[in-house]
């Protein structure tokens, strides 16, 4: 059996001897010119339909106020609405955290159930690390500081962190970043 592998130049003669027939083939060099001229044109304005990435949109609910939060003194709530096992705990930690709120940034929120398998993270809060857990599974637990990431465990992702805003005295949750566990949906 002869193998015989062909050039470039070899392919573009044999192609301009078959321009009657059928066969179609493409040089590597004609393949990145129309792939880079396709990539280009399609981000010119008016060429490309732009894509709009839809945010979900979560109900903006009253969880505490300002007055009733004690440092170190998680207080828990549940979010989204008509998510029965969604459970969260808000926190003023009295340092600045990732995604804290207020005049220190250091009012958070996050999720009770731990991000590896879902175990209920209530009553583990560590005033004296700004940490949750450990997690009564696998033992992970979280930094509350660092938007909820993992400080030792077996989790891989980070606690989901409810986003919140003020207003008049009062702190609500405005949406949820990262994946409550159990669900493929946070708002399903």
């Amino acid at each position: 059996m002869d193998i015989k592998i062909k050039t470039e130049s070899e392919i573009e003669i044999q192609t301009s001897e078959e321009s009657g027939s059928d066969h179609l083939c493409m040089s590597r060099r004609n393949f990145l010119l129309t792939g880079s001229s396709a990539i280009v044109l399609s981000t010119m304005p008016g060429i490309a339909t732009a894509v709009k990435l839809a945010a979900k949109d979560y109900p903006r609910v009253k969880i505490a106020s300002l007055r009733e939060l004690q440092t170190d003194q998680p207080v828990d709530f549940s979010y989204p609405p008509n998510n029965p096992i969604s459970t969260f705990f808000i926190v003023k930690l009295g340092e600045e955290a990732g995604g804290g709120i207020g005049r220190k940034k250091d009012i958070v929120a996050f999720s009770n159930l731990c991000s590896h398998m879902g175990g209920p993270l209530n009553g583990t809060y560590k005033a004296a690390h700004k940490a949750m857990g450990p997690c009564p599974l696998h033992l992970t637990t979280f930094d509350l500081t660092r938007h909820g990431m993992v400080i030792s465990g077996h989790a891989t992702e980070a606690l989901p962190q409810a986003r919140l805003e003020i207003s008049r005295g009062n702190v609500y949750a405005v949406g949820v970043t990262g994946l409550i566990y159990g669900q493929h949906d946070n708002l399903g």
